[in-house]
């Protein structure tokens, strides 16, 4: 009997994992990537014995698959995609494809901004629970390869709408949106609807035993409830309205009521600081609260979480100047939220690869905390045009080297240097956590 042909597009995490649970199940597979493939996955696609290809996409060995998996940061538009679906063949995502070989319960998190922090949050709750659990999606090690070498009885998962937007038969046992504000509408032909619809993919096939947990205070997301039929247990949660059921703030206390169960701690006994963080830590204790840990437990995590690399982390002092790497802010309302939390005069580093950002949602916000702008991308233009006359200083530079120095010589005593870029990373970095790193590696040389 052949094996059917599983074409995998992509050589990153989700590829290599995708093609070692693929000849698990019994494909005959073949990966394919346009760019280089790291030294460290070759070695794993060798050791498996996979046929692969690097720097070219050889048409005669893809559109002859039963079945492709591409990898998140391939868009639909590429041309070999649109080639396969042309000829109807099934083209899916990492996600989706493992989640057809495991019975593991999902919690799955998506928003536009505090996904990986929600994530790492309620993965860390479980873990501490002693519940057998795995980490994946856009965080962790891929879902593919754990769901082909580990047995877990449930996994937490960051949710990209890239990823979502190769999910069909996937279905969530919990889905939690965090909110949904523009972001990637590139991929979307600049369309907010299209951004949206991806989102709402979070609760699809979910049926009346599942959970979904989102923002009451989102306007874009309530406006969709009221569009769509939701079968799943909706469980809201909102920090400006008291709430009978989900999560909210009152008299400065946390309260949940989930599952019948009630829980309440003060905000201020919250390791994770700032309104952005109270959705994240509520969203987290929900979904701990509907697999049933115990009340100390939560509590003790969200009390003592340590944060998240490149998200508002708090790196280093120089001569009294605070250096904070926000990396992986690479859009409006990212920065937003991370200048919001600032309590010192900022000099803020900002650039890279423009994802369609209307930088006007920022400007009451610098002109209350921005003293200087440093730029950082091959191409600043827009950001120099954007907030011309809003700061004392705006300076151009073309390297993390080039940049920190810039902000260190424009910052005094008590000033805070943050790195929160409202961009992607593609233009100068490998991507957000290489862009973060050289941050942190520029800061140790000053």
């Amino acid at each position: 009997m052949q094996k059917e042909k599983l074409v995998i597009l992509g050589g990153g995490e989700s590829g290599v994992g995708a093609a070692i649970l693929g000849a698990q199940k019994g494909y005959e597979v073949f990966l394919s990537d346009l760019g280089e493939i790291g030294e460290e996955y070759k070695v794993i696609l060798q050791k498996y014995g996979l046929q692969y290809e690097e720097k070219q996409h050889t048409e005669a060995l893809i559109l002859d698959a039963a079945l492709v998996m591409k990898s998140p940061g391939i868009p639909d538009k590429a041309p070999i995609v649109v080639k396969l679906r042309k000829k109807n063949i099934p083209v899916i995502s990492e996600i989706e494809f493992a989640g057809r070989y495991t019975t593991a319960k999902t919690i799955c998190i998506t928003g536009s901004n505090g996904k990986t922090t929600t994530t790492m949050l309620t993965y860390e709750m479980l873990k501490r629970a002693g519940l057998n659990v795995g980490l994946a999606g856009n965080v962790g090690k891929s879902f593919a390869l754990q769901v082909a070498q580990e047995v877990f009885d449930y996994y937490v998962i960051e949710l990209s709408s890239y990823q979502l937007d190769g999910m069909y038969d996937f279905r969530a046992d919990i889905a939690v949106l965090l909110n949904i504000t523009p972001d990637h509408l590139d991929r979307y032909d600049y369309k907010m609807e299209n951004y949206v619809d991806s989102k709402m993919r979070i609760t699809q096939n979910q049926g009346p035993d599942d959970w979904f947990v989102y923002c009451a205070d989102d306007p874009i997301i309530m406006a969709e409830l009221d569009k769509r039929t939701i079968n799943a247990t909706k469980v809201p949660f909102s920090i400006t309205q008291i709430l009978e059921l989900g999560g909210w703030v009152e008299n400065e206390t946390m309260k949940l009521n989930v599952n019948n169960k009630t829980f309440d701690m003060t905000i201020y006994d919250l390791a994770l600081q700032g309104k952005h963080n109270l959705y994240n830590s509520m969203a987290a204790g929900i979904s701990g609260s509907i697999v049933n840990l115990r009340k100390e437990g939560i509590r003790e995590c969200l009390s003592d979480f340590q944060g998240v690399e490149h998200r508002l982390e708090r790196f280093l002092r120089v001569h009294n100047i605070e250096f904070i790497n926000d990396s992986k802010a690479t859009n409006i309302n990212s920065v937003w939220y991370a200048l919001e939390s600032m309590q010192t005069p900022v000099v803020w580093i900002v650039g890279g690869v423009d994802k369609g950002n209307d930088y006007s949602e920022l400007f009451d916000l610098v002109k209350q905390k921005v003293k200087a702008i440093i730029c950082l991308g091959k191409d600043n233009s827009k950001i120099i045009a954007a907030f011309d006359g809003k700061v004392k200083e705006i300076v151009d530079t073309k390297s993390m080297e080039e940049a920190v120095r810039s902000a260190y010589f424009l910052s005094e005593k008590g000033d805070a240097v943050l790195l929160s870029p409202a961009c992607a990373s593609f233009d100068l970095f490998r991507n957000y956590e290489d862009r973060g790193r050289q941050f942190k590696e520029a800061v140790r040389n000053l």
